[in-house]
């Protein structure tokens, strides 16, 4: 059984109106009281107009903290506390408050009744406890002794069974009392109310009969049955609550039907009747008719008049009023068809009569009739209307003057600072008024004239302020230098060049208020801020003196974060760097606002540089040799003063043991010679011109099917395509450069020459800066060594040579 205990903002049964979607908590076991272990399962209930468009997140709070958000609207619990849920679309929910108890004895009940409920009572011991018997008490009387099921039955709860409910229990020495349970019986709905639409009909009309009532969302599943009576005779019933009649004819002997409903449950246990009501057929008032006596278009002041007001026809009780121009005079509510007032003759009487009947159908006005009473003009009275509460540039002030007193027609003059506006003539006396469009020039002191030729009255001065609204403020963002910097204290600067003080003005990032200041001459007002990096962003502000608060453009702001010390990585192929070997050196700065320029250093000679755009790493690829020995470091630079690595020794291997074998020992050896050095000098000039006719393609110059008389030549671009690798060619003296020479073995069927022989598979002298430095050639026939061959130094790096090297720390790190 599940037990609603939460209330939804209620709407009508008939349907006319849908209900403000507020969460309802329901419980399973139905009770709220339960022993320390327990579990008890809640769920969350929106109205299904809206949970069947949304599937929702159901958020679950326990107190004021969210205890869980969670796309099942069931919750199992165990803990005391009181308990809400809601989704994005809904209302919260009402709390429902769970007691997990650690007593002997607990009592158990529903945490609401409505009239009509079958409540149960439950007397719960623990476990451990072995009670003889078990009572139960209403308001501090034993209400009955349970029984084995330790529970009590309420059939129909009522008003009756209001009050305060424990139980009570006791073994051999010793007596137990349960928690106290109040229970208040509520109403399970009001009495119905009859409605009729439309409110009011005519003869031969049809009117629909409405009868409404509200149920609580914890019963939304009762049902409801409804009959409408006539005269205490049953029209109609059922689960409709409207019924549909025609107004009969209204007769002259024949009073008014009487009409009520009746709404109930359907096992008829709650029962409620509305008032009864008449429907009346009404007959609308005609056009009265306004009368003076005496009929006299002119008196004088003093006199008595007396106004009639008449209708030919028209329902009663008819509702007269008087009025003199367009204000109500009297109000007189009649049986019959005419009413009458009568006024004594004053200055202020002159001007236009008129009177209206109403009888529940609209009022209907009579013609006017003109009096007019002759006395001087008084001294008339001016006030100034504004559309606010104060006056401000740009509103349409109006100079109203009224003199109280004055035979028509008045003419009425206008002055500000005893400067005249202008004029306006009312002819029928009373009022004149002058309209003006407010600019900072018109506060002052204002005053009327009002004069019907029996001589000019001067109303009392009026004074006004116009206030100049805050115009829209600019906002400027001042830092130390050129750009914002971490650590940088800013100040907001926000001013409005027009407004009346004082002005505050509220300072703003991302939306995110930061704080106000108020300038008690307007003008300017400042905010200062200690930049971190999360105060990048969007900043604005606002001016506001009463008047609508304006808001300056975004100005949007980089906080810039200087380059943290980058680290430096060296990554060589194996646990060994050796000659040949491509290292690469990965430098990472793990803070910085980007871009960020790396520079990667060898024994403080600078071996290139990498720009990154969006921060990170930055790496640089070397092809090692034995000069390659030594510390390396590297270099972050945003701008902000560049940050230098620790130092990393790198030593180099030689070239021994398994990286070249015999042959290629002895061949590297011949090469350190002079003989060396003049077998490369004849090797390239025999060979060189063949490698600039560019034989790359030629299926018949291939190693595999070439004169074994001529050596193969492999053109650097495609060397290059394979392994892209870029290293610095000349990091020392700027005279080494490399020459890979191969040694074909034996047993190549189409290889001639000896273990002497050698061929030149390679050689690259670049113009300048980094090089390619193509991958050795893996054939298993050959193998290769390198020789440094002493050249010109024509290899230069104009940009980077310019810059002045790091100077690392202590090495933190050494390469073998």
């Amino acid at each position: 059984m599940l037990l609603w205990v939460s209330v939804l903002v209620l709407a009508p049964v008939s349907g006319q109106f849908e209900a403000v979607p507020k969460a309802v908590i329901s419980l399973h076991p139905p009770w709220t009281v339960f022993f320390k272990g327990d579990a008890v399962t809640l769920t969350c209930h929106v109205s299904h107009i809206y949970t069947a468009k949304n599937r929702e997140l159901y958020q679950w709070y326990l107190g004021t903290e969210i205890l869980r958000e969670i796309p099942g609207n069931t919750l199992k619990v165990q803990n005391s506390g009181e308990y809400k849920c809601q989704t994005q679309n809904s209302l919260l929910s009402d709390g429902v408050t769970l007691i997990f108890s650690t007593a002997k004895l607990i009592l158990q009940a529903p945490p609401s009744v409505f009239e009509g409920d079958s409540v149960t009572l439950k007397c719960q011991a623990n476990v451990d406890l072995a009670l003889k018997n078990k009572s139960l008490y209403k308001n501090g009387k034993m209400l009955k002794i349970l029984d084995e099921s330790s529970s009590f039955h309420i059939q129909q709860a009522g008003l009756k069974d209001n009050g305060e409910y424990h139980c009570a229990g006791s073994e051999i020495n010793c007596s137990f009392s349960s928690n106290r349970i109040k229970i208040q019986v509520q109403e399970l709905f009001p009495h119905p109310v009859l409605r009729s639409r439309p409110s009011w009909t005519t003869s031969g009309n049809q009117l629909t009969l409405i009868c409404e009532t509200q149920l609580p969302p914890q019963k939304s599943d009762v049902q409801l049955q409804f009959r409408f009576f006539k005269d205490g005779q049953i029209v109609e019933e059922g689960s409709k609550n409207f019924l549909k009649i025609w107004n009969p004819s209204s007769g002259m002997n024949k009073g008014p039907s009487y009409y009520w409903c009746e709404a109930h449950t359907v096992t008829s246990n709650v029962c409620k009747k509305s008032q009864k009501s008449q429907i009346h057929v009404e007959v609308p008032v005609s056009r009265p008719v306004l009368t003076l006596s005496p009929p006299r278009a002119q008196a004088l002041e003093g006199h008595r008049v007396t106004l009639h007001c008449e209708t030919r026809r028209g329902s009663t009780p008819i509702l007269y009023q008087f009025y003199h121009g367009d204000v109500l005079l009297k109000s007189s509510s009649t049986h019959t068809a005419r009413a009458s007032f009568s006024i004594t003759l004053t200055a202020e009487s002159s001007g236009k009569y008129s009177c209206t009947a109403n009888n529940g159908f609209g009022p209907q006005r009579s013609d006017t009739r003109s009096l007019s009473v002759t006395v001087p003009a008084s001294r008339p009275v001016l006030t100034l209307r504004v559309p606010g509460t104060q006056a401000v540039v740009g509103d349409v002030m109006e100079l109203h003057c009224e003199a109280h007193k004055g035979s028509p027609p008045i003419l009425y003059r206008f002055y500000h600072d005893d400067v005249f506006l202008g004029s306006s003539s009312a002819a029928s006396g009373g009022r004149a008024s002058f309209n003006l469009f407010l600019t900072p020039e018109h506060s002052g002191s204002y005053a009327c004239e009002a004069d019907n030729g029996l001589g000019a009255q001067r109303s009392d001065t009026a004074s006004l302020k116009v206030t100049v609204p805050a115009s829209r403020p600019v906002l400027t963002l001042r830092v130390p230098g050129t750009q914002a910097v971490v650590g940088d204290v800013m100040e907001l600067h926000c001013e409005a060049h027009r407004g009346s003080p004082p002005i505050l003005y509220r300072f703003y990032y991302d939306d995110v208020f930061l704080g106000s200041s108020s300038a008690a001459s307007g003008g300017r007002a400042s905010f200062n801020l200690s930049l971190t990096p999360e105060h990048s962003g969007s900043y604005a502000c606002e001016a506001d003196n009463g008047l609508g608060a304006q808001r300056s453009e975004v100005v949007p702001l980089n906080v810039t974060v200087p380059a943290s010390r980058p680290i430096l990585t060296l990554r060589a192929p194996g646990a060994q760097a050796f000659p040949g070997d491509v290292m690469e050196l990965h430098c990472e700065a793990h803070r910085g606002s980007p871009p960020i320029l790396y520079r990667f250093y060898h024994d403080n000679v600078i071996l290139g540089s990498s720009s990154v755009p969006s921060g990170g790493g930055a790496s640089f690829n070397l092809s090692l040799t034995e000069e390659h020995t030594g510390n390396y470091s590297c270099e972050a630079d945003n701008g902000l003063g560049a940050q230098c690595s620790e130092a990393v020794t790198l030593s180099i291997s030689g070239l021994t043991g398994s990286r070249l074998g015999p042959v290629a020992t002895g061949v590297a050896g011949g090469l350190f010679g002079m003989g060396g050095l003049a077998v490369v000098a004849l090797l390239l000039y025999c060979r060189l011109p063949r490698k600039a006719g560019g034989r790359t393609s030629d299926p018949s110059r291939n190693p595999s099917n070439s004169d074994p008389q001529e050596p193969t030549y492999y053109n650097v671009p495609g060397w290059i395509e394979l392994q892209p690798v870029y290293s610095n060619v000349n990091p020392k003296g700027g005279d080494v450069v490399y020459s890979e020479v191969r040694r074909i073995q034996e047993g190549n069927k189409h290889a001639v020459a000896s273990d002497s022989s050698l061929r030149l598979l390679w050689t690259y002298l670049p113009s300048h800066g980094p090089i390619a430095s193509p991958q050795p050639y893996s054939a298993q026939d050959s193998s290769v060594i390198y020789s440094q061959v002493k050249a010109e130094s024509f290899l230069t790096s104009t940009a980077e040579s310019a810059h002045t090297p790091c100077t690392p720390s202590n090495p933190g790190g050494q390469r073998h």
